[in-house]
C-alpha cells in the first residue's frame, strides 16, 4: 500500500503553496497530448507543459536520444574542454536559426539565456570602445526570467516587487497591448505600432542614445498574457535600434521553435535581432537547455579583441551544453524537421484561431487576442478582484473538464503541443467554454 505523499518539504515555484498543498494537482504519466492525473485521468495539455513540449509529450526518438546518452557520457566539462554532442547542437541550431545569426552559447534555461545575452551586450560595447553604453531597455510587462538581469529588464510587478532594487540603468517601453483599440483581433492588431516609436521619441531622447547598450522585447509577450505586437511595430523597434547603434535582442524562449509556424518569430515577422534567446522546445523540455544565438559579427569582436591564448568572455555554468542535453536538443531538432512540426502548426494556426474567437461571446470574457499557435482569453475581474475568475475556471478545468490551462492574472493562456489534431482543438475549446459558463452562473 502507498505511503501517503508528503507534500511538506518542497518549496514550489511560482505557486500557492498552502492552496495548491491543500488539494494537490499531480501528473505522474504522459504522452502525446496528454498528461495522466494520479488518479488516473487522461488530461488534454492545452499549454505544452508550460510552453515548451512542442513535439508532444515522450517523443520515443527523443527519450531514446537521452537514454543512449546517459549510458554513454553522463557529464562532461565544457570550460577548457568539450565533447562532439556541444559542437553539433550549437551546428544543428545555428543552421535553423536566422541568416547571420550562427554562434551559440548553451546554458540551461531561459533565465540564465537572458542574463547570458545582457552580459554580452554590455561586454561587446565595452571590448570595442564604447564603454559608455550600459543601459538596457526592456518593456512594461515583459517577462525575461527570474535572474537580476531578467526582472530587472522584465515589467511584470510581481516579479520584482520583494526584491528591492535590482540593476541600474534600466528603463522600459510601454507595451502594446491596447483593448480599446484591439479588442478581439485576429492576428497582428492593427492598432499600436507608433508605441515603438516611443524608444525614440522619449527614452532615447531622456537618456542619450549614446548610452544604450541593448532592447530586449519578446516577440510575442507570453507569460503575461499573450501579448501580440501590433502590425509594424517590430519592424520600427529594428530601425531605431539601427539608427543608434543599440543591439535588439529577441526573446524567444516560447516563439522559437514553431510556435508561430516558423522555427522562430523572427522569421514570422521577417526582423532579424542581433541575439535571439531560446530555451523550452530547444529540447522539447526533457533536459534542461537555454541557448544565446548571436551574428558573428558579435562573436569576432570578442575573439579579436583578445589574444589567441586568453579566454574571450567570462561567463558560462557547469552544465552548458551537458551531454544530455545536447543529445535531447539534437533528437528534438531533427523531430522538428523530419514531422515537419513548424509547417503543421502553420496549417492548423487558422483552425486554433477560429475556435478560439468563437468564445467571444460567453460571460465575462473581455478579449481574445491569437497568433499562431498561442491564445489569451482575457476575462473580466470578480467582484474587482484579479485572479479569482479565471483560477476557478482552471481549477475547474482540470478536476471536472479534463484539460490543462494556464492562467495569469485573469487570463487564460493556451499554446498547446504542435501535434494537436482539429478534434483536440474542439475538445479544448468546448471544455474551456462550458468551464467558463458554469463559472458564470456560480460566482
Amino acid at each position: 500500500m502507498n505511503s501517503p505523499l508528503q507534500t511538506e518539504h518542497l518549496w514550489m515555484p511560482f505557486t500557492a503553496n498552502r492552496q495548491f498543498k491543500a488539494h494537490p494537482r499531480l501528473l505522474d504519466k504522459a504522452e502525446g497530448m496528454f498528461y495522466q492525473s494520479t488518479d488516473g485521468r487522461q488530461i488534454l495539455d492545452g499549454t505544452a507543459g508550460l510552453w515548451c513540449v512542442n513535439a508532444g509529450h515522450n517523443h520515443p526518438k527523443i527519450v531514446a536520444a537521452i537514454q543512449q546518452q546517459a549510458a554513454t557520457l553522463d557529464f562532461a566539462p565544457t570550460f577548457q574542454m568539450g565533447h562532439p554532442l556541444a559542437f553539433k547542437a550549437a551546428s544543428k541550431l545555428a543552421e535553423m536559426a536566422p541568416a547571420g545569426l550562427n554562434r551559440v552559447f548553451f546554458c540551461n534555461d531561459g533565465s540564465e539565456g537572458v542574463d547570458t545575452a545582457l552580459k554580452i551586450a554590455l561586454a561587446y560595447h565595452r571590448i570595442r570602445g564604447d564603454a559608455g553604453r550600459y543601459r538596457l531597455i526592456g518593456r512594461e510587462r515583459g517577462y525575461h526570467g527570474v535572474g537580476f538581469g531578467g526582472i530587472s529588464v522584465g515589467g511584470i510587478a510581481g516579479n520584482r516587487k520583494q526584491f528591492g532594487p535590482a540593476l541600474s540603468g534600466v528603463d522600459h517601453l510601454p507595451h502594446p497591448l491596447d483593448i480599446s483599440r484591439n479588442a478581439f483581433s485576429k492576428g497582428l492588431p492593427p492598432h499600436g505600432a507608433e508605441l515603438a516609436a516611443v524608444l525614440e521619441q522619449r527614452l532615447l531622447a531622456l537618456h542619450d542614445p549614446t548610452t544604450v547598450a541593448a532592447v530586449i522585447v519578446e516577440p510575442v509577450q507570453g507569460s503575461t498574457g499573450v501579448i501580440v505586437p501590433p502590425q509594424g511595430y517590430l519592424q520600427t523597434l529594428r530601425a531605431i535600434c539601427d539608427k543608434y547603434g543599440i543591439l535588439l535582442i529577441f526573446d524567444e524562449v516560447i516563439t522559437g521553435f514553431g510556435r508561430l509556424g516558423k522555427p522562430f518569430g523572427a522569421d514570422y515577422f521577417g526582423v532579424i535581432p542581433d541575439m535571439i534567446i531560446c530555451a523550452k522546445g530547444l529540447t522539447n523540455a526533457a533536459v534542461p537547455m537555454g541557448a544565446v544565438i548571436v551574428t558573428e559579427s558579435i562573436y569576432d569582436a570578442f575573439m579579436h579583441a583578445a589574444p589567441t591564448d586568453a579566454i574571450e568572455l567570462f561567463h558560462g555554468y557547469t552544465y552548458s551544453a551537458h551531454p544530455l542535453a545536447c543529445a535531447a536538443a539534437i533528437a528534438t531538432l531533427e523531430v522538428y524537421q523530419e514531422e515537419k512540426l513548424f509547417e503543421r502548426a502553420a496549417q492548423s494556426a487558422p483552425y486554433f484561431e477560429a475556435a478560439a474567437h468563437q468564445l467571444r461571446e460567453l460571460p465575462n470574457v473581455k478579449d481574445i487576442r491569437n497568433l499562431g499557435m498561442v491564445c489569451g482569453i482575457e476575462l473580466m475581474p470578480q467582484s474587482g478582484k484579479t485572479t479569482t475568475r479565471a483560477y476557478d475556471i482552471f481549477e475547474k478545468c482540470f478536476w471536472e473538464k479534463n484539460v490543462l490551462i494556464r492562467t495569469t492574472g485573469d487570463i487564460i493562456a493556451l499554446s498547446p503541443p504542435l501535434i494537436i489534431n482539429e478534434a483536440q482543438i474542439d475538445q479544448l475549446f468546448a471544455q474551456i467554454s462550458e468551464a467558463i459558463r458554469e463559472q458564470a452562473e456560480t460566482k
